[in-house]
């Protein structure tokens, strides 16, 4: 099948037109991998055995089954439990529970490349628990592994495309419904990755430089 540049110019407003959906939903479950990830890195670092394990043992359950796998459970299982959400909702929350597994580990690396003289020091200034980590630690473990994040969200915006298992009507589910009406696949599909190749490569640009700025190998 040839080509066709006047159907592709056609059908590209329909397919921007979703494109808020499909970067909502990147933003939302980053935020929810920032959130939660930090949390589960605190509690990794619990002195807590009981806690420690525990949270070992579902970080390790959850980086090491399939994200869609975890989509399809929210949807269309927890609903059987009287848990129900919207399929736009669902998506948000699980690649958001997906990658906080991941960032957890980032969040560790990063506090546990603080000096021990720091951690020294905000004892020495009798500072209390939150002041330690707010002022002294979260800065200098953050700091670094901002670059690292950055490559996370790019990661997780490259699977955006899974919500459309869960009826998400994202970018790839609208070329879906766009190629179904004319039978041409061709065309929506590759100005789908072409979207993502550039949004992609230009985040991945603006994290490079990022990290230039951040000097973190220096």
């Amino acid at each position: 099948m040839v080509w066709d540049w006047k159907y592709a110019l056609d059908i590209l407003p329909g397919l921007l037109e979703v494109a808020p959906v499909t970067i909502l939903a990147t933003l939302g479950a980053f935020a929810v991998a920032l959130i939660l990830g930090l949390g589960l890195a605190f509690a990794r670092r619990s002195t807590n055995r009981l806690l420690s394990g525990v949270t070992h043992a579902v970080v390790e359950f959850i980086r090491s089954t399939p994200p869609f796998v975890q989509l399809f459970f929210l949807f269309f299982v927890m609903p059987q439990f009287g848990v129900t959400m919207s399929a736009l909702m669902t998506g948000i929350l699980g690649l958001g529970i997906h990658y906080s597994t991941f960032l957890s580990e980032v969040y560790r690396a990063g506090i546990d490349s603080v000096e021990k003289g720091q951690w020294e020091a905000a004892t020495a200034l009798n500072f209390t628990p939150r002041q330690k980590w707010m002022r002294i630690i979260l800065p200098q473990a953050i700091r670094p592994i901002i670059p690292v994040m950055g490559n996370y969200l790019i990661t997780l915006f490259k699977e955006t495309p899974m919500l459309l298992g869960i009826t998400v009507v994202e970018m790839l589910s609208q070329a879906q419904i766009i190629g179904s009406q004319s039978f041409r696949y061709t065309e929506p599909v590759t100005l789908v990755g072409i979207f993502f190749l550039v949004l992609s490569y230009g985040a991945s640009l603006l994290v490079k430089r990022l990290e230039i700025r951040l000097n973190v190998h220096r």
